[in-house]
């Protein structure tokens, strides 16, 4: 396919009209053009619209969009309780598909898709676009040709706002998100994986609800989503992976912050200040080296990472601009997704399981989740 790409948005909220951003952003040099969109709530469909510089056919019934004709590819950006309804329809056609983390709130309507995804014709691709942001895919580009050595550690930390309010905020429940474990924080066991290569064998993680939400009814219904959590886990290297997440620290500089640290060097990614910090142990191995005082900052590397073919920064640093630039690539190319079901639901497992540790109060193993044979 070397014409431009059609494109229907099926949700037409806040991450809606940030897709819808990016595609424009590409524009017609890039192949992109929205020609439909879908959503019952009709502020959000307004908002979509104010955004759009043609005039794309407008259904309130995702049903609709699908069978119009109107579309080569179809972005589905609703609630995460709605993926798995939405899928169902969308993989009985042969559109291209971009579907929102987390791919779904359960495991086994992820397995269920997986099934139905079975030999079709269009491209399905789960949106994880923590990896393009610039200075991770450096620092991702470092580390996967040796310079940190052999990794042994991965930590994920972010400290941020509580979450945005949604269309009937519907964020504040579990059943709709699958939890915040899987809500927000499927992009970081997705990219715990993707750095050491592995998939975890097993978690144990400790959160709750401490700050967030706690004054607020719904029809009598309390929000139950976790706004902080630890989490670790362990990989068959004997690497591991640790989770620090607080959602009542806003007032935090770099609210995400990544390290990588190997048997020869430390790597660290931060935002938004976009900073990449790079060092070696030159002197490891020598007995003389020893007890020199760390924390001194002796030569690590410190720069500023950006793109500058990104055109359209958005909410997440340009990387939505790279993922979209990758999905057509990939339609174009006949090539397969980076990121398929099976690895956005991966990234669900690790989440569900995190939360079963909650509950539970124990080491929950990965095969718990997963089925056999994964």
């Amino acid at each position: 396919m070397n014409q431009t790409i059609r494109y229907g948005i099926v949700g037409c909220g806040s991450m809606g009209r940030e897709h819808i951003e990016n595609l424009y952003a590409m524009g017609v040099a890039g192949g992109a053009s929205v020609t439909a969109i879908a959503d019952p709530h009709g502020p959000s469909r307004d908002a979509a619209l104010a955004l759009c510089r043609e005039r794309p056919q407008v259904f309130e019934d995702h049903r609709e969009l699908l069978k119009s004709g109107l579309c080569d590819a179809v972005v589905i950006a609703t609630p995460n309780h709605t993926h798995v309804d939405i899928m169902r329809d969308a993989l009985a056609t042969d559109l291209h598909i971009l579907v929102e983390k987390p791919l779904v709130t359960r495991m086994a309507d992820g397995l269920e898709l997986l099934a139905r995804a079975q030999g079709r014709k269009g491209l399905v691709w789960v949106a994880q676009e923590y990896r393009y942001m610039p200075p991770v895919a450096e620092m991702l580009r470092l580390a996967h040709t040796g310079a940190a050595g052999r990794i042994q550690q991965v930590a994920i930390r972010e400290h941020r706002e509580p979450f945005y309010p949604k269309v009937g905020d519907w964020n504040r429940f579990s059943a709709n998100t699958g939890g915040t474990l899987v809500e927000k924080c499927c992009h970081y066991f997705n990219l715990m994986d993707l750095v050491l290569r592995e998939r975890p064998l097993r978690i144990f993680a400790s959160g709750d609800q401490r700050v967030n939400h706690l004054d607020e009814s719904y029809g009598g219904r309390r929000p139950d989503i976790l706004d902080s959590a630890y989490c670790v886990l362990e990989y068959p290297s004997g690497a591991r992976a640790l989770l620090d997440l607080c959602m009542f620290a806003e007032n935090s500089i770099d609210n995400e912050h990544i390290t990588i640290v190997g048997d020869e060097g430390k790597l660290e990614s931060l935002l938004p200040s976009l900073t990449l910090r790079v060092s070696r142990r030159e002197d490891w191995g020598r007995r003389e080296a020893w007890g020199q005082p760390s924390g001194t900052g002796k030569g690590v590397s410190v720069r500023r990472v950006w793109d500058t073919g990104i055109k359209y920064a958005g909410h997440h640093f340009g990387a939505s601009y790279i993922e979209h630039q990758r999905f057509a690539a990939a339609i174009r190319a006949g090539t397969p997704a980076e990121i398929g079901l099976e690895e956005g639901l991966r990234a669900v497992a690790s989440g569900l399981a995190a939360h079963l540790s909650i509950a539970e109060g124990r080491v929950v193993a990965l095969s718990e989740i997963l089925p056999t044979g994964w």
